[in-house]
């Protein structure tokens, strides 16, 4: 099933393996429709279990000139120590990173910096650097990157900052099962806001499984607010959804 909402194009999958090699070749198509027209990709990407059918697709690809690409990524838990396997630096060494062969990565923290290293580090590195694709979830409460419905915000004067995660992210976190309890979860994070994450020229979203369907509800149904900031994708002029039927049904 295919339909448009605002500018937002939406395609829904019979289940999340359909779903993630769809959206894994129209990233890969974009990837090399780019590099025909210019000598480096930068794309953002996001830690979650959400995208590892994306992944899967993206390291068994042999067409990708993956040595052409810069990497980023959205969000971190800066205060867990580095070698912590629920860092998101270490899942995205782990389902991707470690299986192609990139330019650059560049992990927001990286040995012992400080919160503040982090944030000026990285904002430098977005204003130098175009971003072309931003690959993404949603949360189960509308969150894009860790942009919460209480910190998101549309008009952003900032391109990264610290934030306090709300409940039922830092829930998602052990339902994705990234930890074993609520405690262990971090209750601070940093993200790349709204603003930085909407300057990509792309963005596919991928958002599979039944725990997301009240979440995407409210994306295709309701308002463009920053009570479900994923909605703002609405509005951009190359996004594209990608559902499997538990995520669009329920």
């Amino acid at each position: 099933m295919k339909f448009q909402k605002d500018k937002l194009v939406v395609e829904v999958y019979g289940n999340r393996e359909l779903m993630g090699k769809a959206a894994g070749k129209d990233i890969a198509d974009s990837i090399k429709n780019l590099l025909k027209k210019q000598e480096e990709v930068n794309i953002i990407f996001a830690a979650a279990p959400s995208q590892t059918d994306v992944f899967k697709y993206l390291k068994e690809t042999d067409d990708v000139d993956w040595r052409r690409v810069n990497a980023m990524h959205m969000d971190e838990y800066h205060t867990l120590d580095n070698n912590h396997s629920a860092k998101f630096a270490n899942f995205l060494e782990r389902e991707l990173f470690s299986n192609i062969n990139l330019k650059n990565i560049y992990y927001l923290k990286e040995r012992d910096e400080t919160k503040e290293e982090i944030i000026a580090k990285y904002q430098k590195l977005l204003k130098n650097n175009k971003i072309d694709i931003v690959i993404c979830g949603a949360g189960e409460n509308g969150h894009i990157a860790f942009n919460d419905p209480h910190v998101a915000n549309f008009q952003d004067k900032e391109l990264i900052k610290e934030i306090t995660l709300d409940e039922a992210c830092r829930i998602q976190q052990v339902n994705d099962g990234c930890f074993s309890s609520l405690d262990e979860v971090p209750k601070q994070a940093i993200t790349l806001t709204i603003p930085a994450l909407m300057s990509a020229n792309q963005i596919f979203c991928i958002v599979p499984g039944k725990l997301k369907h009240q979440a995407i509800n409210k994306l295709l149904k309701g308002e463009i607010t920053e009570e479900v900031p994923v909605s703002i994708i609405r509005t951009h002029n190359q996004a594209k959804l990608y559902l499997d039927q538990d995520s669009y049904i329920g």
